[in-house]
């Protein structure tokens, strides 16, 4: 091992507070702990006057008890319910029946006797109701969002809940009032509504195949220790017969201030800021931590093989247990993983397996675990390959590290990609933040986890070969997964519910008292475009230049103003040029030269843009550029790698008809655009099976010959100038004339596709007026008021109050290019016995926009702080500016939209409302399983009419 660049050293601050920086650190991170325990990690980013704040508990699924799987989870969403003083209009009141349905619930848990657990059931719902009078929904939410906070959120894993806020600095304190609020007591209120909750997302993970597999391998890899014995959801038997004593116990034990941390990345002074925290979390007492026997398990020493069905694309996936994060053997896993998949560039699976199509698809991961791990493979095979085929490719793979039979090179590359990543993640305030958050979870020092490249860069090729043959042996598991009925679906029932009242105008005292505290207001920064982007002329090609003022990282884009409407091939053509070589080196080869030089280069077409951009070490773009046009002038045209590549095309077409996201998408697009559109226009099979390679690679190589502007985003503007002329030749092609597409009017009607599943998804889509950039204002609040987020309108009506759905929303969506219409879409996944009744709720909350004052009081104010807090910053300086000319606009809009939401009025937002949104007429679409299909409630929305996927996908 090279010898430590990163230390730790002990300040104590001008208020003596101690606390920890780790030398050489860039970001410079303070570590503080509070006399209760409390970890607090502060790093200034100056990037906007925001702060990424996250609270990470060291608890998740792998301390629910045994007959209580899925509590953390639960309890998550509980600590969004409030507190006795959040939440709660007489807490005195509510209390003692909330006593009463904890008493009920642990009767009905222990009751066997099915027709007694209903009436049980029965008397919960009833008293839920009277409760519910005293409740006030989403408080929590009303509070986090009256300052501006973006991204409020959680997630449960196996060893971590983490609370999730973005929010403007001067609203630091208010914030922490909140959260020290809503860490210091836990109020079950709401739960039974919240439980239906729970179950939808149960049954949505029901659909999801992915986790079908992961559920399965899981359970194989580790037989008795909770990482695969016990789902964050939690089993079926559990969620229908909760203990609220078990998850006040869970609370009391394990969300103690020696047990979570603060994580706080942003602009802000340090000093200030942990006086801040010592004032509000430092009084939360220290608790010890139940006592937990480690659980062992025993070495792997066979194939473990399971079979799982579902009506998606079959593919196999083999896993390897690894010891725990940060451990040699997990550093180790982590370098093999990126010797056979390194991001799709030049891994001996990205190469001998995907570049050459042998298989659909195939990719090596690693997940490190506070106590073990996995190293895993997944392989999609082709229609003509066997699972049992696809796992020998892999494994063929595997042989070859085992015998060493990759370049001297890789390792060095590697190591020099990971500190690159690094350095991308950590510029960011997120990105810091989550790496930070992580470090805890995992129970790591910050001074470990910046030592972590040095110890990489310490393994030698020897060390990892010799790794590959002790690890990789028959000690695996693999799971198939195979086309087929999915029988281990388990759906939760519905156990009904009474719809509960919403109190919607209600406000207690703590959010009167958080609404009325006045901070000094941000003043927003508008950007000066014309001032932050330098440009120039190279030949007769526009430069323009963004300065990174964060790191070596640069960018450079060729933008052509032409895309799919112009020339429906060029997508396909740019696919094509990825399994193409030169003369000079054959495809792997190019992708090794562009990873040598850490080089990535990416294609991105759209309807009326092709952007083809490097990113790198600045001090190699150039050779990126060289490479880059030596490929696609000189690109060798092979008919035979081109049929294989229609092959893999076509498979792959088949595949995305066995997807249900897919198949929704799809759907959804048909719904909105009907038969003949951009989706659905692609080069047939007959045209892909006819054409010559040559179609696609001539394009190629005349593409530098049509108009294209650069945009550079890097540090040394004077030397890329001084190069980039030698590869820029002048136009002699004009760009062809897009084909239009039609935008049909919605007209009431309903699509409906056959899908294998346990819910129902709908989504209706209405065509509006053409786009106005003086509604943008307006369309942000309504957005924010009625459709979207925890406290909006939809979401308190189908979820806190009926339990209808665990996702749903209503979004409108300002086309982004003037003459064409905007849309405006509503959504709800849930169970088919409830069609009927979110069809009616939502078609009630739509028929009028309701009217809360104090509700659209928070959803303005809350717009505008989130405005005035934002910044533009790095390369959105520049794309900003090619998105706005779409619309006819040359300077930061952001500016008229804030003027416009000043001055908006409830009665502004339903005049809006009323003229642009209640006249539209809307199409649905609904996926689902046929025999479970309401008609009843489908009829209530239009004709009816089956679409199939060759309809939906136009082919």
């Amino acid at each position: 091992m090279t010898e430590k660049r990163y230390q730790e050293t002990i300040h104590t601050d001008k208020n003596n507070y101690e606390y920890i920086t780790i030398s050489h650190d860039e970001n410079k991170v303070r570590i503080y702990t509070l006399k209760n325990g409390l970890k607090v990690f502060l790093s200034q980013n100056f990037d906007a006057p925001r702060i990424q704040t996250y609270i990470p508990v060291r608890t998740g699924s792998n301390n629910d008890p045994a007959d209580n799987t899925g509590l953390a989870h639960y309890l998550e969403h509980m600590m969004f319910k409030g507190t006795s003083k959040l939440g709660s209009q007489n807490w005195e009141k509510e209390s003692e029946l909330l006593n009463q349905i904890s008493d009920l619930y642990e009767n009905h848990k222990a009751e066997n006797d099915p027709d007694k657990k209903k009436e049980i059931y029965r008397k919960i719902d009833e008293v839920s109701q009277e409760a519910s009078q005293y409740a006030i929904a989403n408080e929590y939410d009303k509070a986090i969002s009256s300052l501006g906070a973006t991204g409020t959120n959680a997630h449960t894993w196996f060893d971590e809940t983490v609370y999730k806020n973005n929010i403007p600095n001067n609203e630091l304190e208010k914030w922490l009032k909140v959260e020290k609020e809503r860490f210091s007591e836990l109020v079950l209120r709401l739960f039974h509504t919240e439980l239906e909750s729970v179950y939808e997302e149960f049954n949505r993970a029901q659909d999801n195949d992915t986790r079908l597999v992961q559920y399965e391998l899981m359970d194989a890899l580790f037989p008795t220790h909770p990482n695969g014995q016990q789902t964050t959801l939690g089993k079926a038997e559990h969620l229908k017969n909760p203990s609220m004593k078990a998850i006040h116990k869970y609370f009391d034990e394990y969300y103690v201030p020696n047990n979570y941390a603060m994580v706080l990345v942003g602009d802000f002074d340090f000093e200030e800021t942990i006086q801040l925290i010592d004032q509000y979390f430092g009084a939360i007492p220290y608790r010890e931590l139940p006592k937990k026997t480690p659980i062992i398990e025993k070495p792997i020493t066979e194939i473990i093989k399971r079979t799982v069905k579902s009506p998606t694309t079959p593919r196999v996936q083999l896993a390897w247990r690894t010891e725990s994060y940060g451990t040699r053997e997990a550093m180790l896993a982590d370098i093999v993983v990126n010797i056979l998949s390194n991001r799709g560039e030049a891994g001996l699976l990205d190469l001998n397996i995907n570049q050459t199509q042998k298989l659909l698809w195939g990719q090596a991961f690693s997940v490190g675990l506070r106590q073990y791990g996995y190293f895993s493979i997944v392989a999609v095979p082709k229609e003509t390959q066997t699972l049992d085929e696809a796992k020998n490719l892999v494994l063929e793979q595997v042989e070859l590290m085992k015998k060493g039979e990759f370049p001297d090179w890789m390792l060095p590359a590697i190591i020099n990609d990971f500190k690159v990543q690094r350095m991308k993640t950590l510029e960011t305030a997120d990105g810091l933040a989550t790496n930070l958050y992580d470090t805890y979870i995992k129970g790591r020092t910050w001074e470990e986890e910046l030592n972590e490249m040095d110890e990489y860069a310490a393994f030698t090729k020897e060390d990892v070969v010799a790794f590959a043959n002790e690890f990789f042996k028959e000690n695996y598991v693999i799971v198939y997964k195979e086309k087929g009925v999915n029988d281990k679906l388990i759906r939760v029932e519905n156990p009904g519910i009474t719809p509960i009242k919403i109190n919607r105008e209600a406000q207690s005292e703590f959010l009167q008292e958080i609404l009325a505290e006045k901070t000094e207001d941000i003043q927003p920064e508008f950007i000066d475009y014309q001032k932050e982007i330098k440009t120039d002329l190279v030949k007769d090609k526009k430069l323009n230049f963004v300065k990174n003022k964060y790191n070596e990282i640069a960018q450079v884009h060729f933008i052509f103003p032409f895309g799919s409407d112009n020339d429906r091939d060029l997508g396909i053509s740019t696919q094509v040029l990825q399994y193409l070589g030169t003369e000079k080196f054959s495809p792997e080869d190019l992708k090794k030269e562009f990873f040598k030089i850490g080089v990535t280069n990416d294609f991105k077409t759209t309807n009326d843009q092709l952007t083809i951009s490097l990113n790198g070490l600045e001090e190699n773009i150039e050779k990126g550029i060289e490479l880059l046009q030596h490929w696609m002038y000189d690109v060798k045209p092979d008919q035979d790698i081109y049929n294989q590549f229609v092959n893999t095309v076509l498979e792959n077409r088949a595949a995305v008809k066995k997807d249900k996201g897919r198949i929704m998408t799809a759907l959804t697009n048909y719904t909105k655009l009907g038969e003949f559109s951009r989706f659905t226009d692609i080069i047939s099979k007959e045209e892909l099976e006819s054409s010559k390679v040559e179609v696609f690679t001539d394009r190629m190589k005349k593409l530098f010959k049509f108009p294209y502007q650069i945009f550079f985003y890097g540090k040394d503007f004077e030397n890329f100038k001084g190069y980039i002329g030698n590869y820029v030749e002048n136009e002699s092609f004009q760009i062809p004339e897009p084909k239009k597409y039609p935008e049909p009017e919605t007209s009431g009607k309903v699509y409906f596709t056959d899908y294998d599943m346990v819910q129902m998804e709908m989504s209706k889509v209405g065509k509006g007026h053409d786009v106005n950039p003086e509604n943008f204002g307006k369309i942000n609040v309504f957005n924010e008021y009625f459709g979207r987020g925890l406290s909006s309108i939809v979401f308190q009506e189908i979820r806190e109050s009926k339990s209808l759905a665990y996702s749903a929303y209503v979004s409108y969506a300002a086309n982004s290019e003037l003459n064409h219409p905007d849309y405006i879409t509503t959504y709800i996944g849930t169970q088919p016995d409830k069609l009927q009744i979110a069809v009616d709720t939502m078609t009630e909350l739509m028929d009028e926009l309701p009217e809360v004052p104090i509700q659209f009081e928070n959803a303005k104010n809350a717009a505008l702080k989130q405005i005035a807090s934002t910044r533009i910053t790095r390369t959105n300086i520049f794309f900003n500016t090619l998105r706005l000319k779409k619309l006819n606009i040359y300077h930061d809009f952001r500016k008229d939209i804030y003027k416009q939401i000043e001055s908006l009025t409830l009665n502004d937002l339903k005049q809006f409302y009323q003229t642009d949104i209640k006249p539209i007429h809307f199409n649905t679409a609904i996926i689902g399983k046929k025999e479970n299909l309401n008609m009843e409630a489908v009829n209530q929305m239009g004709a009816f009419k089956e679409v199939s996927l060759k309809d939906i996908f136009g082919h």
